[in-house]
């Protein structure tokens, strides 16, 4: 049975989401065509397809970004149960589970790195203004807990020798570690990633690829990734869905999707005897 918030309280599924029939206009423009896709729990599982292909804009539905006009996603969380996220804001959606980076690193420039993650960590917490003033003990421990929090983190991504470096002043491929790890700092059940790779070189892709690997099998985060790069999705990804013009295509295993006539068509625009994923 559902609540008024659209809740079930227990969860009895192996997904953790339930895509079904998502469609998303823009005035004429139609984003996602009657999208529907499912992730297990705990699945590294990837989305690509061309520039345009609608990618950004699930995630977007997925988060509380966008509003779907059509369809339901059904978050199974183990905290919350089941629950649909349209119709549910940004903050709302975190609280109850989700994470996510973006394209372009988005830190608090002026913070250090250790800052820029106690600032995910402390989203969590339930210490309100007054507690906060007071200086409460339960704003005491959950200050104490943070801090901790923070600095697992920070040796989970590797940067625990930048604890106080101003986050303007770290590599690019740093920057993109402390944005994962300010989103886990949100306890998240599920890691959207969003060009994890971008602007990244070689060296600094291996790398990322092993901290997603050892994110999703130390801490049970289920991972949602969007990348260009396929030599990196087809090393991660379990599964994979395939968007173009804002319709799913195709979706399996790395190695059914590298085989698929239609994929490669539409993906690189060639025939499949002109070349492959």
């Amino acid at each position: 049975m559902s609540d008024a918030t659209g809740t079930t309280a227990s969860v009895a599924t192996d997904n953790i989401f339930d895509v079904q029939n998502v469609t998303m206009r823009f005035g004429g423009v139609t984003s996602l065509n009657n999208v529907s896709l499912q992730q297990r729990r705990g699945e590294i599982l990837a989305v690509i397809g061309p520039n345009g292909a609608g990618k950004t804009s699930l995630f977007n539905c997925l988060t509380g970004v966008y509003h779907p006009q059509e369809g339901i996603i059904n978050f199974h969380a183990a905290k919350h149960g089941t629950v649909n996220l349209v119709g549910k804001p940004p903050h709302r959606v975190n609280h109850m589970g989700v994470a996510r980076t973006f394209q372009t690193s988005r830190m608090f420039n002026a913070l250090t790195t250790f800052e820029n993650i106690k600032i995910g960590v402390e989203s969590g917490q339930k210490t309100g203004p007054i507690g906060a003033m007071l200086h409460s003990p339960r704003m005491r421990r959950e200050e104490r807990e943070s801090d901790h929090r923070t600095l697992d983190l920070l040796e989970l991504v590797g940067l625990t020798h930048r604890l106080n470096t101003m986050a303007d002043s770290l590599p690019y491929g740093d920057r993109r570690r402390l944005e994962i790890a300010r989103a886990l700092g949100t306890n998240p059940e599920v890691l959207l990633l969003d060009e994890p790779a971008a602007g990244t070189n070689p060296s600094e892709k291996l790398a990322l690829a092993e901290l997603i690997r050892t994110i999703n099998k130390e801490t049970g985060t289920s991972i949602l990734l969007i990348e260009h790069d396929m030599r990196l999705v087809m090393s991660l990804a379990e599964r994979i869905y395939v968007l173009n013009f804002g319709e799913v295509i195709a979706s399996g295993a790395p190695a059914e999707i590298q085989q698929n006539p239609e994929v490669v068509a539409a993906y690189l625009g060639v025939t499949e005897d002109e070349g492959d994923v």
